[in-house]
């Protein structure tokens, strides 16, 4: 398991990702989240994540897509990171997102999970940070990115 006080480690991102869908785009990244200790259940938070995108699309402008969830099978808040040429579709109207985030609160975190979208958001409405983001060819460096912008 990685740092787990840091919100997105190198282990949590996805460099080029090729995805068929949203949900198999959401799959790759929570399998990540897996592979480090922070989600016990990958079917269930899956499920949860499902319910979530649900009740409204989480595609955002600018080629952004946030899936996202609070679910008893996450450990610690966590956020995983793709960059996708192709893009993928999240359902915002102005297309694809080449930018995605899997964000994952713990079921009893209050509203840490909130919290994190809305300083992720913040970010986000800056073109500089979303192509700093695009540009990266590690995921150290998008983690080292977001925990400087987001987290710090």
């Amino acid at each position: 398991m990685s740092d787990t006080k840091a919100l997105t480690t190198g282990a949590l991102t996805i460099v080029g990702l090729t995805a068929a869908n949203k949900q198999d785009a959401t799959r790759q990244l929570a399998e990540k989240l897996l592979a480090d200790g922070r989600v016990t259940d990958i079917e269930g938070f899956l499920e949860d994540v499902r319910a979530r995108e649900e009740q409204m699309a989480t595609g955002l402008p600018g080629g952004i897509g946030i899936p996202h969830a609070r679910s008893a099978h996450v450990v610690v808040p966590s956020v995983a990171v793709a960059t996708s040429v192709e893009g993928v579709d999240f359902g915002a109207h102005d297309g694809p997102a080449h930018l995605i985030f899997l964000i994952a609160a713990p079921d009893g975190a209050d509203d840490k999970h909130l919290h994190i979208l809305a300083a992720l958001a913040r970010k986000l409405v800056h073109e500089d940070f979303r192509q700093a983001l695009r540009s990266a060819t590690t995921g150290e460096e998008i983690a080292t990115i977001i925990t400087r912008e987001v987290q710090a």
